[in-house]
């Protein structure tokens, strides 16, 4: 009895000292679905684009799945599957067995509407999509994958028309949305002349003058995108107001200006360049003048935000860029003569804050 009571307090002793196995719980896997999958929701949106369904349903026209089937040239079982996809996507709801556009489809993606974001997604979708594809070979070479810089001058030499008026319409609508969120962030009132350097299609320039009833603006291009901003421009009835010059940023910059913006531009070219253009914009600048640089900026720490830093990676594929922080920013204007530099957070498509220079 005694020997078997000395070997059950032998067992409990040698237990009681055995490490107690717990299972930790894993993290879900379903960020990395999401991720994994983004690019589906991507081209739901795309194709629904291409075929037309939002501006098929433009104005409030409701449809059932057979008639958008028969409209858009569908089978019925995929036009039903097009139609779920977009409403669980937001773009479509659906009331009475009727889906229609919801305000988010109606105001950018019918053609037309005066902030039409078509543009944008075509060319996403028929020149990026190819270019990230190729994601890994590009931070494997630091070179891009839209087009080859071993055998072309420039992103858009020997481009396809169709892609590069699809990339202005892009452009446009992009600045557009962003422009008007920059006028509401920064207060431009005491500015009577803007000069937008490498300003495209005049988007900036068009949303900032509405905006400030004083404001004059000058769109510096290159000739023949100089060319698309005078449509632009007339189109919006302010060719009285806004003017364009062509040249090379890089060469020069015209005077008679009291503040620069550089949009959606620094993002484009390396640091050095990038420092010798505020040092341009310095000299260019009387006393008292300002530059406004609006980008995606990726954040001090540089750990996002994401569409930033996503932002960077698509630079990888098209340019020789990046997108840089508010901290290099300011010390680039600090060292071209700029003083008072501050940053000014918002929200908007093309662009999450502006970084602001004043000139002494």
């Amino acid at each position: 009895m005694t020997s078997q009571l000395s070997q059950t307090v032998s067992r409990a002793k040698h237990a009681s000292v055995q490490p107690i196995v717990t299972t930790q719980e894993l993290p879900s896997a379903v960020p990395l679905m999401a991720l994994s999958t983004g690019f589906w929701a991507f081209k739901t949106l795309a194709a629904a684009h291409e075929l037309g369904l939002f501006s098929h349903l433009a104005g409030g026209a409701g449809t059932t799945v057979a008639e958008m089937a028969e409209a858009l040239g569908l089978y019925p079982r995929p036009a039903e599957m097009l139609l779920t996809g977009c409403a669980a996507l937001g773009l479509l709801e659906k009331t009475d067995g009727r889906y229609r556009n919801t305000p988010l489809s109606e105001a950018y993606l019918v053609k037309g509407k005066p902030y039409y974001f078509g543009g944008f997604v075509q060319m996403a979708d028929k020149r990026l999509y190819a270019g990230w594809g190729k994601l890994a070979e590009a931070l494997r070479t630091n070179r891009p994958t839209t087009w080859d810089p071993a055998v072309q001058p420039s992103m858009f030499d020997g481009e396809d028309p169709l892609v590069l008026a699809l990339f202005w319409e892009a452009m446009h609508s992009l600045s557009t949305m962003t422009a008007r969120k920059l006028g509401e962030a920064v207060d431009l009132s005491r500015f009577r002349r803007l000069l937008d350097i490498g300003g495209g299609s005049g988007a900036y320039d068009i949303e900032l003058c509405k905006q400030y009833g004083t404001l004059r603006a000058t769109v510096f291009e290159l000739p023949h995108v100089a060319a698309i901003a005078v449509g632009k421009i007339a189109e919006a009835g302010l060719t009285d107001r806004i003017e364009t010059a062509g040249g090379d940023f890089f060469e020069q910059l015209p005077g008679d200006h009291d503040v620069h913006l550089l949009s959606m531009i620094m993002h484009d070219w390396d640091e050095a360049k990038d420092r010798a253009l505020l040092r341009r914009s310095f000299e260019a600048l009387p006393s008292g003048g300002a530059v406004v640089i609006s980008e995606l900026l990726v954040n001090d720490e540089k750990t996002g935000p994401a569409p930033a830093a996503l932002m960077s990676l698509n630079m990888l594929i098209e340019t020789e860029g990046r997108n840089y922080t508010p901290a290099e920013y300011s010390a680039w204007l600090e060292e071209a003569g700029f003083r008072h530099i501050e940053t000014i957070w918002f929200d908007a498509p093309a662009a999450n804050g502006a970084v602001i220079g004043r000139k002494p």
